[in-house]
């Protein structure tokens, strides 16, 4: 072989480096119940897997407590290496560490295996400083037995219109009061960008000086979903509520079979009876082609103040964790998005969704996803999406009216902080 033989010095100093310690990493993340459960299972797999890196889990109560509390560490100097978290702000001040160096010097990371909306989320002026750790996006859940009925197959809904013309069609009415919905969206403005996204329609201008909800495509979208609710009474909204009731009255509706269908989180998998529901993805629009509703990934980060040998053993970590086997087994075992398009071919996720082909709607629907709207403004344009969906889906407001009010408020806004 053209290899040299080790010279004796060689030999002898690569004895130490055999036996050196693993690196110890803490890894942040606010996930509770099942959720946790599946995460504590793939971090004793990781530690197992290999002795270079230990990872030791610090749990906190939620997304934005584990926020919190990383800014005081970083304050203190003293971080984790990893991190369930992402934020573009603190990205552009340099507290979190860029991913580039880690992902060029990996031979089996193959960034082009991973879903490139979700990747896409995870830039910050050109560099990738987040990687996806798992996806969500809003897809559709019918009754079987309701479409059945109706002679119509998942198939035939591919649009809005031929969606509507079934949620008529399966609506049952009893004294001109309905007692059956054909379809019930989900409460907020949501399901309802997402229509319009899949229309064309967009949020701003490309230069990020204009707010455009109040284009055609918005109004248009926006007034059906009004006449569908309030005019011809095919489809129902639930609002109001603690927390997160108005979702689950959503959900029992269908599961009662007081309406045929409702759209959701791909993570409501996990509450479903898939005996009596069925899975497919959001419509499109006619003559424009497959829906573009938002798929957004949730993220995992790198703080910039954690060493080198650190932030090396926390990228071995995320790789593991996002590796196809594994983003499988997370979705399979939580309805969330697996975030390489490999694990449609991972063997155990191919059998389980031969019983369960639910599991492989959300991550058909992520491959022609839109991204998150980055609201420029801190949120103020989002709380002016929501004034309007509550004044189209509860007070029957015109949608050209509602969406005026909101493009202005927006507007303010928005030239407020271009000034």
């Amino acid at each position: 072989s053209s290899e040299a033989p080790a010279s004796a010095s060689e030999t002898s100093s690569a004895t130490p480096e055999a036996a050196k310690e693993p690196v110890a990493i803490e890894f942040w993340y606010g996930l509770g119940g099942k959720l946790g459960e599946n995460m504590q299972a793939l971090i004793d797999k990781f530690n197992s897997s290999q002795q270079e890196v230990v990872v030791k889990p610090v749990v906190q109560g939620d997304y934005s407590e584990t926020e919190k509390k990383l800014q005081a560490a970083i304050a203190s100097g003293t971080v984790p290496a990893a991190v369930l978290s992402s934020n573009v702000d603190w990205a552009r001040k340099g507290y979190y560490a860029s991913l580039d160096e880690l992902i060029a010097s990996s031979a089996e990371f193959n960034k082009d295996d991973v879903i490139p909306t979700f990747l896409e989320q995870g830039k910050v002026d050109g560099k990738q400083y987040f990687l996806p750790m798992y996806g969500t996006t809003q897809v559709m859940y019918y009754r079987k037995d309701a479409l059945e009925k109706a002679g119509l197959k998942p198939e035939d809904l591919t649009t809005w219109e031929a969606l509507a013309k079934a949620a008529e069609t399966m609506t049952v009415k009893e004294g001109g009061k309905t007692i059956v919905y054909g379809w019930e969206p989900m409460w907020g403005a949501g399901n309802m960008v997402d229509a319009v996204l899949g229309k064309g329609g967009k949020l701003l201008s490309d230069d990020g000086k204009t707010v455009l909800i109040d284009s055609p495509e918005w109004v248009d979208t926006w007034e059906l979903f009004r006449k569908w609710i309030h005019d011809d009474q095919i489809m129902r909204i639930h609002s109001g509520g603690q927390g997160w009731e108005y979702w689950y009255k959503t959900i029992d509706d269908v599961m009662k079979g007081q309406a045929a269908g409702y759209t959701g989180s791909s993570g409501d998998q996990g509450d479903l009876d898939f005996g009596i529901v069925g899975a497919m993805e959001q419509p499109g629009w006619e003559g424009v082609g497959a829906g573009k509703p938002v798929a957004e990934a949730i993220m995992a980060g790198i703080p910039a103040k954690a060493s080198p040998e650190q932030q090396e053993a926390a990228f071995k970590w995320f790789q593991f964790f996002m590796s196809a086997e594994n983003t499988a087994f997370w979705s399979m075992n939580t309805g969330y998005i697996a975030v390489r398009q490999s694990a449609q071919e991972d063997p155990a996720f191919v059998e389980f969704s031969k019983t369960n082909p639910q599991i492989t709607i959300p991550l058909k629907q992520a491959a022609h996803a839109s991204a998150p709207f980055l609201d420029p403004t801190g949120g103020k344009i989002n709380d002016a999406l929501k004034v309007a969906a509550d004044n189209v889906q509860i007070k029957n407001m015109p949608a050209a009216e509602a969406l005026k009010a909101a493009k202005e408020t927006a507007q303010r806004e928005l030239d407020r902080l271009n000034k």
